[in-house]
């Protein structure tokens, strides 16, 4: 009996002492039990969109949905913002209690994120930034960032604006419809056309204030400008949803976008690209939205154990009305 009971003891102890290898080889670390699997099962991913503010946000969102699907091995969870960071926050930290692998977020503003990424690290999640760009003391809390390169927009803008207009002898009163202020396009494009046309003695900005992406807001402070200032030369819509409530606030006004008004925009929508061919918009500076597959490729290296470069930038290109055909805007994506 003694024999007996020594060895069912000795071989309880050593059931034991296999569960706990077990347990420290994998429900110990989060990422030691993802990484044994992540060859084999989905990739589960929480994504805080900004909202559905224009156009290019829905074509952004669409990119993501349509990516990161079960057939390309992810399990979507996706929070609409509808404009709020804290709504975001919310949802990061929802993704976290979950338990998710990967948190992709598409930020309101630049700030006042560094406590839910510290969460979001200390949960050893890894989380990429898409579109607009968060600042924060630690570089380590962010993994990668996919987007376009909003300063050089804007100062593409302005290159382009000097060659049509910087050798008029008089002043160019330019108005300025920025975007939500403190978003990475906004502060970007901002600091890129100023820069640009700081040597250009005879452009003035004569007024700017945040349409905030929209069309309304747009239309709304481009009649508030025109009440103003009688003279303005250029428009300078910071996306294009603006630049059509622009559009909409001229005409009511009488005059015609395009030829008594130049208009610049950003984002290079299909219906944005129909209006640079009819004449209405001057110049389309692209921001590509399509971002899903790059998050898709990121997050799989992720986890896989790969290093990624911090910094994804897409490519993108100028449209005018002599590069913007039928063909280009028929195979728009978006």
């Amino acid at each position: 009996m003694r024999r007996s009971i020594k060895k069912v003891a000795a071989g309880l102890l050593a059931t034991m002492m296999i569960g706990t290898m077990l347990t420290g080889c994998g429900g110990g670390n989060k990422k030691d039990s993802g990484s044994s699997k992540k060859e084999a099962s989905e990739i589960n991913i929480g994504f805080s969109q900004v909202g559905a503010e224009s156009d290019w946000r829905v074509a952004n969102t669409k990119s993501m949905k349509s990516e990161l699907t079960a057939k390309n091995g992810f399990k979507l969870s996706f929070a609409d913002a509808q404009q709020k960071q804290e709504n975001q926050t919310k949802a990061v930290r929802e993704f976290i209690t979950q338990g998710v692998d990967v948190i992709a977020i598409a930020p309101v503003t630049e700030t006042g994120w560094e406590t839910v990424l510290k969460e979001a690290k200390k949960a050893d999640i890894p989380v990429i930034t898409v579109d607009r760009q968060i600042k924060t003391s630690d570089d380590s809390l962010i993994t990668a960032w996919v987007g376009s390169d909003f300063k050089k927009e804007g100062v593409k803008a302005a290159e382009w604006l000097i060659k049509e207009k910087g050798k008029e002898k008089g002043d160019v009163n330019i108005a300025v419809l920025q975007g939500t202020i403190g978003s990475s396009a906004e502060i970007g494009r901002t600091k890129g056309f100023k820069e640009g046309i700081k040597d250009q003695k005879n452009f003035k900005i004569i007024a700017s204030q945040t349409g905030e992406f929209t069309q309304a807001k747009g239309q709304e402070v481009m009649e508030s400008f025109l009440k103003q200032n009688k003279d303005i030369d250029v428009v300078v819509a910071q996306n294009d949803n603006m630049a059509f409530g622009a559009i909409d606030a001229l005409k009511a006004a009488g005059k015609t976008p395009g030829k008594d008004v130049t208009i610049i925009s950003f984002d290079a929508i299909k219906a944005a690209l129909k209006k640079v061919q009819s004449g209405e918009i001057n110049a389309e500076f692209e921001c590509n939205p399509l971002h899903g597959p790059r998050v898709a490729e990121l997050a799989k290296k992720i986890m896989k154990g790969e290093k990624v470069d911090k910094i994804q930038y897409v490519d993108e290109q100028v449209f005018t009305k002599d590069n913007t055909t039928k063909e280009v805007i028929n195979k728009r994506a978006y």
